[in-house]
């Protein structure tokens, strides 16, 4: 939330040039000019009769004025009297009182008058009465016996002080007797009791006066009140009644309303125009009676009507004669209702419509003075001139009367005189003096000259050029040195001669000059006006919400004049910021550390320059956890609920959005809470379920979005009755740990669930599906049983029964559950294996019968190994391997074997007990496969035209190796391949030393191993035949020549220009044809062998066919797509942790790891040779 406020230039510029035009009017003070009052005393002037009296009269004049006073209509001599002296060059009167004076010799109705040599001015009849403030009168007050429910009216009838004391009730220590609807004071002091109840009795009602002018208080004597209630007032007569007597007191009974003030149905009220009206109704009755006020025939005045005293007093300020009319108050309770009616009359002191205002004419001018004024009844209008009646003031040819009006007619300098106007009716007077001053005088600029004015730009710009001169000057106004007249709508000018620019703009800006002339003469004046821009805050604080403890920063930057010097204050709720060194005032920043919650509220950044004012709020909201409920009560307690009522803490500015209830049980888990329930925010009430036995005390939290509250303190405890139990052990079941046992288990009832003391379990099991009786044995409170002697893994039916001192809990309802098992019997026969393909085979076997699982069939287990390889006939250690299959599944694939071995399996069944015994090993072989690539390829002993090559033999050769297959190419300087040449060798060969190859030439090499299957993946190398000693002499004897050394360089800046082009080129999205270079050169050996020989495509390393380009060894994807198979993955078993799902189908999946061939990455094992490097540094 934010707001902003702006002091507006333009309203303070309205109030300043009101001013002007007042003193437009004002005779410069070294002219002459009719005496003019401008200080008096109140008329109704009330005096501290311990104080001097000062009865206050200034006035000016030229020549100055001389003073003179009246008391009570008669010429006041002050010379006569000691204690009264008048101030010098004052009419100001000082009445000595301290040093033996008495005020009330002194009272009376005073007038001034201030007389020189053009008129008389007066001033309003004062009247002086000093304050009193007397003693209460002495009076035996008789205690107030009143019975309970009755009205009671206590008097406090204050002496008559001057001014009306303010009344208030209190007791003997001076405290506050405490009102309400039922209690209340009245307007007139009285203090009213709607009802009495029997807290009313005290002895110590004390009506007080409080006489502010004399800053004394006055006591009435103590009023004393008992209030008999109606069982002591039957106590009371039955003592002193026999038995035979009939006695007996009525009980308090309702009443309907009754009007203790006003009395009957109707009343007046007469209130003087611009007072506050105040009506009053208070009622008694039982149920105290509830006060409505409305207006007959009109509805109350908005915004200017109160309610007082609980509704008791309507309140309407500023009255006029529109509020006249009957107001009505109704009081109102259960029973009834009665209502009196006030008739409002508004009257009118005189109050002014045109007073008459001073006028200043030349010799031979005509003028008119008007007196206006109105009231209720309407006032008359009197003149005096100079201070005596007008119809015997000296006479005037220039003057005549027309009632509210004086016209004057070709006046003279005799003419100056002031005149006073008296309007009055019964409720008061108006009195105004107004003089007329006949001069002549040229005109007279009063505004200093070049004046500099400076305002905000779109603003008014008033130009002052107060003036003076009779008669009265002409006022024009210029702008610049020789500028023409302004006019137009762009300019307002005043009577005062004021010029108003309503928007100013910078336009504006420059020197204006005024000129004012009369027929005696003319006179002008410049001034200047600058335009500033406005102040201006760019970045307001903004609506904050922090959490207690936190930091918070209202930022306010602004932009402003150059010219002007602003002052940034900041204000916390319209006052000054805390005297606390947690706030920090930055430049343009609020910074408040660690925040408290009194640091919440409004904060205003207030901009201020000579010239104009700014300022922007922002609200900071201070949230936290909220305050922990209190005042824990319970209600409504039964065996199985109760009512438990809080009220909340303080939300600490973040809603409350919850409530949880948690309980401890003292006589089960002392010390530990538990949830309950957990209620809207909104609810302070909740109503618990109980269970029986339990010691209960309950705690409550409130959460916000800030977090949770600290626990309330726990409410009292309630320990509940005990009873049976309602529910039954959880979570039975019956599984057998050994062959010849029933273990029985169960979640035995927490402390509460118990219902009551001695807590025990009945235990009862029978097998299933034989008609056998129940067997049951009570067991105390633990959590398992065991049958023994029990057959092996049978079902039976188990139940376990809760049960204490008070009965037991009701039937529980009955699981199924087996004795234990024992490890299967059978073996699985009839297996037998179907051989894929070189890695994977199919198992078949014939189930076990049931009978012989012994326990709960959970699958099959298949153990194989590989005995040796076929290829090598070297034995190595063996290692089994185990396939799990869950269920009564009967067959299962085998992955991952190894081509051309020899594997031997069996299969056991398997129950929760184990394994049983496994059948008969069954041998089989896995056909051949194609091989590893070969271990390693080496080409050593370069020369001018051969190479020597060596290689392993494949790490894996699945099968007999038939053939080894070489492939060369060679590579020129611009990576580009050759013609391939294919070499088929022996499967016992070695190496082999390759001829008739050319010098210095980069062969790439590829090289794999075959078995009657197919071929394996393949090797690759790189190697280079040397120079020619001859060769290399002559281009060494080129390369020193001059002529080639150019021709290189030529070449090179024709190389670094094509580099250029092409760098353009390519940042402008052109492509550079390399990617059809080397689709044009792509390796023959990348693509997969045909389906119709029966091997599947190998994978190979892109780097094993791509011609060597700029040194790169990066090789890229070859994928080679697998041949689709026709087995499901439900069909692989598992691994030793393999694990079942419930319905017994295997959920395993074999995952065998790919064998990372040597051909892959590898690079020649050769040192690289100098050539090598060099082809491979660009």
């Amino acid at each position: 939330m934010m707001k902003k406020m702006s002091m507006s230039t333009s309203k303070t510029s309205l109030v300043l040039f009101l001013c002007q035009i007042i003193s437009a009017l004002d005779v410069p003070l070294d002219l002459s000019q009719p005496p003019t009052i401008t200080q008096q005393s109140p008329k109704d002037y009330i005096v501290d009769p311990r104080e001097n009296i000062v009865i206050q009269c200034e006035a000016k004049g030229k020549p100055p004025p001389s003073f003179s006073w009246t008391r009570n209509g008669t010429h006041f001599d002050i010379d006569k009297d000691a204690q009264v002296t008048m101030k010098p060059n004052s009419g100001t009167l000082v009445i000595n009182i301290m040093n033996g004076g008495k005020a009330e010799a002194y009272e009376g109705v005073y007038q001034c008058t201030a007389r020189n040599e053009r008129g008389a001015a007066v001033s309003n009849n004062i009247v002086i009465r000093p304050s009193r403030s007397p003693l209460w009168t002495k009076e035996k007050l008789e205690p107030n016996h009143v019975r309970e429910g009755d009205s009671l009216v206590l008097h406090c009838r204050p002496p008559v002080g001057l001014p009306p004391p303010i009344i208030f009730w209190m007791d003997n220590a001076f405290q506050r007797l405490p009102q309400s609807e039922r209690v209340s004071q009245g307007l007139n002091g009285d203090l009213y009791f709607s009802n009495v109840q029997p807290e009313d009795t005290r002895e110590d009602y004390i009506c007080y006066a409080r006489f502010n002018h004399t800053q004394t208080i006055q006591q009435k004597q103590p009023i004393s009140v008992k209030v008999f209630s109606m069982d002591s007032l039957n106590d009371t007569i039955a003592a002193n009644l026999s038995d035979t007597d009939i006695y007996g007191a009525k009980p308090v009974t309702e009443r309907q309303p009754v009007l203790l003030t006003p009395t009957g149905s109707t009343s007046t009220k007469v209130e003087l125009r611009g007072n506050v009206l105040l009506l009053e109704c208070i009622a008694a009755g039982l149920p105290t009676p509830v006060i409505r006020w409305i207006k007959e025939g009109g509805e109350l005045p908005a915004n200017r009507t109160f309610f007082e005293n609980f509704k008791k007093t309507l309140k309407i300020i500023d009255v006029s004669e529109a509020d006249s009319g009957n107001y009505k108050c109704i009081a109102r309770n259960a029973l009834g209702s009665v209502h009196h009616v006030i008739s409002v009359t508004v009257k009118a002191a005189p109050y002014w419509i045109t007073a008459p205002r001073n006028l200043v004419l030349s010799p031979g001018e005509d003028g008119t003075l008007i007196c206006r004024a109105n009231g209720s009844p309407k006032p008359s209008i009197s003149w005096l001139a100079n201070g005596v009646p007008i119809a015997i003031a000296p006479e005037d040819p220039s003057r005549k009367v027309d009632g509210d009006t004086i016209i004057f007619s070709h006046v003279q300098e005799r003419s100056s005189a002031v005149y006073q106007c008296n309007a009055s009716n019964e409720y008061g007077y108006l009195l105004a003096n107004a003089f007329v001053n006949v001069l002549a005088e040229p005109p007279r600029i009063l505004t200093p000259a070049n004046k500099l004015y400076q305002v905000i730009a779109d603003s008014p710009a008033l130009l002052d050029c107060a003036y003076f001169g009779s008669p009265k000057p002409e006022i024009e106004w210029f702008k610049g040195v020789k500028g023409s007249i302004l006019r137009g709508n762009e300019y307002v000018f005043h009577d005062n001669g004021t010029l108003e620019i309503p928007v100013a703009q910078k336009s504006n800006a420059g020197t204006y000059t005024c000129v004012a002339r009369n027929e005696l003469g003319k006179i002008q004046n410049e001034v200047q006006l600058e335009i500033k821009d406005p102040t201006m805050i760019i970045k307001q604080p903004e609506y904050k919400v922090i959490q207690r403890y936190g930091q918070v920063s209202f930022e306010c930057i602004i932009k402003h004049d150059s010219t002007l010097l602003p002052t940034v204050t900041w204000l916390k709720d319209n006052d000054e910021l805390p005297d606390d060194e947690r706030f920090l005032v930055g430049k343009d920043n609020l910074t408040i550390m660690n925040v408290t919650d009194k640091d919440d509220g409004t904060y205003t950044c207030i901009v201020n320059t000579t010239l104009d004012s700014v300022s922007a709020s922002a609200v900071l909201t201070v949230v936290a956890r909220p305050n922990p409920p209190f005042d824990l009560e319970l209600t409504g307690q039964l065996e199985r609920s109760i009512d438990l009522s809080w009220i909340p803490g303080d939300e600490n500015n973040s809603p409350i959005t919850s409530f949880v209830v948690e309980f401890e049980d003292a006589l089960h888990e002392p010390g530990v809470w538990r949830y309950q329930t957990e209620v809207p925010g909104t609810q302070t009430m909740a109503q618990l379920k109980l269970s029986p036995y339990v010691n209960y005390s309950f705690r409550v939290i409130a959460v916000n979005r800030i977090g949770r509250s600290q626990p309330s303190e726990p409410s009292e405890q309630y320990l509940t009755k005990s009873a049976s139990p309602d529910e039954n052990p959880a979570n039975v079941q019956g599984i057998g740990s050994e062959p010849d046992n029933l273990v029985i288990t169960w979640e035995p009832l927490k402390g509460f669930q118990s219902n009551g003391p001695g807590l025990q379990y009945k235990v009862s099991w029978r097998q299933k599906d034989v008609d056998d009786e129940w067997t049951s044995v009570i067991v105390a409170n633990v959590s398992k049983y065991i049958v023994s002697g029990t057959p092996t893994f049978v079902p039976y039916e188990v139940k376990v029964q809760a049960l204490n001192d008070l009965g037991y809990a009701p039937e529980p309802s009955e699981v199924i559950g087996h004795s234990g098992e024992d490890l299967p019997m059978v073996a699985p026969g009839n297996v037998q294996v179907h051989v894929i393909n070189s890695t994977l085979a199919k198992v078949h076997w014939d189930p076990v019968p049931l009978k012989s699982v012994r326990g709960h069939l959970q699958g099959y287990k298949v153990y194989y190994w590989k005995v040796q390889s076929l290829s090598r006939r070297s034995r190595r250690h063996i290692e089994k391997k185990i396939l799990t299959f869950r269920g009564n599944k009967t067959f299962g694939m085998l992955p991952g074997l190894e081509p051309y071995s020899s594997y031997k399996l069996n299969v056991r069944v398997v129950n929760g007990k184990g394994e049983g015994p496994a059948s008969p090993d069954k041998v089989f072989k896995t056909p051949e496969g194609v091989p590893s690539s070969p271990s390693f390829l080496k080409i050593t002993n370069p020369t001018l035209d051969s190479l020597t090559l060596e290689w392993g033999s494949p790490t894996h050769p699945n099968g007999v190796l038939t053939s080894y297959t070489l492939k060369f190419q060679p590579i020129n300087n611009t990576h580009e391949l050759g013609p391939l040449v294919e070499i088929r060798i022996p499967a016992n060969e070695s190496s082999l030393i390759l001829k008739n190859l050319n010098y210095s030439t980069r062969y790439k090499f590829y090289f794999n191993a075959q078995t009657s299957v197919g071929s394996g993946s393949q090797i690759t190398e790189e190697a280079v035949t040397i120079m020619d000693e001859a060769m290399a002499s002559r281009q060494v004897d080129i390369a020193t020549q001059g002529w080639f050394i150019g021709l290189m360089c030529a070449v090179a800046l024709l190389i670094l220009i094509l580099l250029i082009v092409c760098f353009i080129r390519r940042n402008k999205g052109g492509k550079y044809p390399v990617k059809e270079k080397e689709d044009a050169h792509a390796d023959p050996e990348i693509q997969p062998m045909k389906e119709d020989d029966g091997t599947f495509g190998e994978y190979s390393d892109a780097e094993d066919h791509k011609p060597l380009k700029k040194g790169s060894r990066t090789p890229s994807d070859r994928t080679v797509k697998k041949e689709d198979s026709d087995d499901s993955l439900v069909d692989y078993g598992e691994g030793v942790n393999g694990q079942f799902n419930e319905d017994g189908s295997f959920i395993g999946q074999y995952s065998g790891k790919k064998e990372k061939e040597p051909a892959e990455g590898n690079e020649s094992s050769e040192a690289p040779s100098p050539v090598n490097a060099m082809n491979s540094f660009v």
